[in-house]
């Protein structure tokens, strides 16, 4: 068994069908048989196995699919989409080949680079495309090749910032690096050809011309993909959540496709407001979300069926509505088996406050585990008991009163009166200054209650991503500028993703 799991379990999986060229959807999947057990699978439990018996766990599936080749081709290369993405020229005869590889390579590497082709650029790419050329046998051959020494070139993997001639410590950033700063900003990706004609000319140099660039790139689909997938990915850890890991003794209805609803959901909700401009603050007050019929199920929201997503007006705002009650982030905040306002709140403090939490010091003790023998204690209790160590008091009186508030949702997000004690649920908290905070419904008002706070922390999350560095306190001023020119917009993506593009700390660079 150790050996089929570990050497012989993928053999026979690797398989070589014939295809034709061009774009084409695969799909992997099981045959049914008459053995496979009916009913739902249980979930794929995650985390460090202990023995090999438990690899297989009666759950198969496909961790993965590799595509390579082509091994053999025959006839003429058909028209595909990338291949007119490459080819600008063909040549029709063998004199026109250097010519023509010349003009192609030079195109590609403007854009890979990011900046305008030198004599020795082209030159380099042309020897590759000439050895490929000669080893390949095809025209084809050569251009691939030199693509190959393209793709590994410094200037194409790393995002290259040269000093500027003059002396000052701080100076502005060339229109050609503003280009790709923007670029991999919004769309995680190179400028494409209107930005980088605009960069080559100087003219990004103009506001006016940036703000019309970065306006007309945030409306760009990839814009949306990229602001949710990577920025909303790392600022919301919405990355952690198909790795959440929970008891299937205490949540028997849990399964993998509620662990992808969650995530998807939370990114269509992401994507929603930015795709309509909406105010961030929209994010933690909307009344609509995302559901298929599994997750509508799970939430308790009648009329949803069927595997496609769509958007609904939630009924009861005090359950649901806004990032703090998808489960995506209350998974990710919870233990296996039972939910922790220690995480809860501190995730709040972090990424909504946009306040620093310190970790826990050495040696002390953070176990909350009941002692054999002894009562069950609630959550609350037990935390309470933690804080009369003064060395946990300074962090944890600010920590859990916020985390509490979250305690009517369960470990996946569903909501519940009785807690894991079997007691009934307390979701109140109260502020360092005695202030009462009434569940969900509280924390909102709690939080939304300084109209800039919750806008600032967005903004200094979007800073940082954009500058690919964290914030410092010489951002602070740029900050708050954005966030205050932004209110006269009701703090929308666009204004405060404008006023960063805008920012000394986004068109400035000091040296060294």
């Amino acid at each position: 068994w150790e050996k089929y799991m570990q050497i012989e379990g993928d053999a026979g999986l690797e398989v070589r069908v014939p295809i034709e060229a061009g774009p084409h959807l695969v799909g992997v999947y099981f045959v049914r048989e008459l053995w496979e057990p009916e009913g739902l699978p249980q979930p794929l439990q995650r985390g460090r196995v202990i023995t090999d018996d438990q690899v297989y766990m009666d759950y198969a599936n496909v961790g993965a699919v590799l595509i390579g080749g082509p091994f053999t081709s025959t006839g003429t290369a058909k028209d595909t989409p990338s291949r007119r993405a490459i080819f600008v020229c063909y040549p029709k005869q063998p004199a026109e080949e250097s010519a023509c590889a010349t003009r192609i390579l030079s195109r590609i590497a403007r854009l890979a680079y990011r900046r305008p082709v030198t004599p020795q650029d082209a030159q380099t790419l042309v020897e590759f495309f000439n050895n490929g050329r000669r080893d390949g046998g095809t025209f084809d051959a050569g251009i691939q090749f030199a693509l190959e020494r393209l793709l590994v070139d410094p200037d194409f993997l790393l995002r290259v910032h040269r000093d500027a001639k003059q002396s000052e410590a701080i100076y502005r950033l060339s229109d050609l690096e503003i280009a790709s700063r923007l670029s991999f900003f919004l769309w995680s990706s190179i400028p494409d050809e209107r930005l980088l004609d605009l960069a080559e000319r100087g003219q990004l140099s103009n506001p006016q011309t940036l703000e019309r660039e970065t306006r007309r790139m945030l409306a760009d689909p990839r814009a949306i993909d990229s602001l949710v997938t990577t920025f909303a990915g790392q600022w919301l850890n919405l990355r952690r959540v198909e790795e959440t890991v929970v008891d299937p003794q205490r949540y028997p209805n849990y399964d993998e496709s509620l662990l992808e609803g969650f995530q998807r959901e939370t990114e269509l909700f992401i994507a929603s407001t930015i795709r309509e401009d909406r105010s961030v603050a929209d994010l933690l007050n909307a009344d609509y979300t995302f559901v298929n019929e599994r997750l509508a199920r799970h939430y308790g929201i009648p009329g949803v069926y069927g595997s496609r997503f769509r958007r609904v007006t939630l009924s009861n705002h005090d359950q649901r509505g806004g990032l703090l009650a998808q489960g995506a982030l209350l998974a990710t905040t919870s233990y296996p088996d039972r939910t922790s306002p220690v995480l809860r709140g501190k995730f709040l403090f972090n990424n909504i406050l946009g306040l620093n939490v310190p970790p826990p010091p050495a040696g002390v003790d953070t176990n909350l585990t009941d002692k054999p023998g002894s009562a069950p204690k609630t959550i609350r209790e037990k935390l309470a008991q933690h804080r009369t160590n003064p060395t946990c008091n300074g962090c944890h009186s600010v920590i859990d009163p916020l985390g509490f508030t979250l305690e009517n949702f369960d470990v996946i997000g569903g909501w519940r009166t009785v807690d894991e004690a079997g007691r009934p649920v307390d979701a109140t908290g109260e502020t360092l200054g005695g202030a009462k905070i009434e569940g969900l419904r509280g924390l909102r008002a709690l939080l939304l209650d300084d109209p800039e706070q919750f806008p600032r922390t967005v903004t200094e999350k979007l800073m940082a991503y954009a500058l690919g560095r964290r914030v410092e306190y010489y951002d602070r001023p740029a900050i708050r500028k954005i966030v205050h020119d932004a209110a006269a917009q009701n703090y929308r993506w666009s204004s405060l993703i404008s006023g960063i593009v805008k920012s000394p700390s986004f068109l400035m660079r000091s040296r060294g």
